[in-house]
């Protein structure tokens, strides 16, 4: 299906682990059981612009109104380069990376959950560095971490962007799906990635190419998918396909834009998206707006960048 990235990888997982493989190798309940996240690294100076943290990198370009990016699975902040070079002129542009995701190390994402302590990070990042109103948009596991920091700091979040994410990716699959009937899946693709690691994901981008709709090359040979330690990749899956936010929804008060990769051809699932992605948003206290971008896939920003960019300037008007 091509509807999100996160199965499209799991899909992939089932292809490459072999039958034989150690299904003990990683139990169900390392796999979901919370742990406490490790307290952050405290900023040694008062200077915003050493803030620390275990879990996320931030880089800082240009001046103007806050714009926090934050990227998905597998992706650094290297994804948003086009549509931080089109915003830094007029906006303060905050480039998040997910410790362990491309070449970072993991540090506190090696253990535990990561989508919950790297929205946490995101939101203190927000409160010390003073960021008035900022806006967020987040591209897939990263619209997700965008959901999670809006419901929690209330008022502090001046809009949000989701791209190409669901507060629950299964539902755009499976309308009628709950956590429980997807969580075995996320186990076994979690097993996968332990087992087999990133790279062999990789090989299998070629025979990927129809489920992807030929943007194979894009998605997991170059900017989307960057790689990373295979824990926090595997973690992070795990995470995308069990989350379930559709709760939490009421608690955010910024208008929300939910901008997704749309097909005019009925053969294709994107042409089927549009009630599924309203489906999905119908409990924010205000109604969503919503952006479909024609011949875009998982990876909006990369595939219709054009597109997109004149997205993102409607959004921050």
């Amino acid at each position: 299906m091509r509807q999100s990235l996160c199965f499209a990888l799991f899909s992939a997982v089932l292809t490459i682990i072999p039958s034989s493989a150690p299904a003990q190798s990683v139990s169900a309940a390392q796999a979901a059981r919370p742990t406490a996240a490790p307290a952050p690294t405290p900023t040694p100076t008062p200077t915003p612009a050493l803030f620390q943290s275990s879990r996320i990198l931030v880089e800082t370009k240009g001046q103007g109104p806050d714009v926090v990016l934050i990227p998905g699975l597998a992706s650094t902040s290297a994804v948003w380069a086009r549509t931080a070079a089109a915003l830094e002129g007029r906006y303060r542009v905050h480039l998040v990376t997910v410790r362990g995701f491309g070449e970072t190390a993991p540090g506190g994402n090696a253990e535990g959950l990561v989508s919950a302590p790297v929205a946490a990070e995101i939101r203190r990042y927000i409160e010390e560095q003073g960021l008035r109103h900022p806006a967020l948009i987040g591209h897939s596991m990263g619209g997700q971490v965008a959901l999670r920091v809006a419901a929690d700091a209330g008022d502090r979040i001046g809009k949000v962007m989701v791209v190409d994410a669901s507060p629950f990716f299964p539902s755009l699959i499976s309308p009628g799906s709950t956590a429980a009937d997807v969580e075995p899946l996320a186990r076994i693709a979690y097993q996968g990635l332990m087992l087999l690691g990133d790279q062999a994901l990789r090989t299998q981008a070629a025979s990927m190419g129809l489920e992807l709709g030929g943007a194979a090359d894009n998605v997991l040979g170059g900017l989307g998918w960057q790689g990373g330690d295979r824990r926090v990749l595997a973690q992070g899956l795990y995470e995308v396909m069990t989350t379930d936010l559709r709760s939490r929804l009421p608690l955010i008060e910024a208008p929300v834009t939910v901008v997704y990769g749309w097909s005019p051809d009925d053969r294709s699932p994107r042409s089927h998206v549009d009630d599924l992605f309203r489906a999905g948003y119908r409990s924010l206290p205000r109604p969503a707006a919503f952006e479909r971008v024609e011949g875009a896939e998982h990876m909006v920003m990369i595939d219709r960048p054009r597109q997109f960019q004149a997205a993102v300037d409607r959004f921050l008007r």
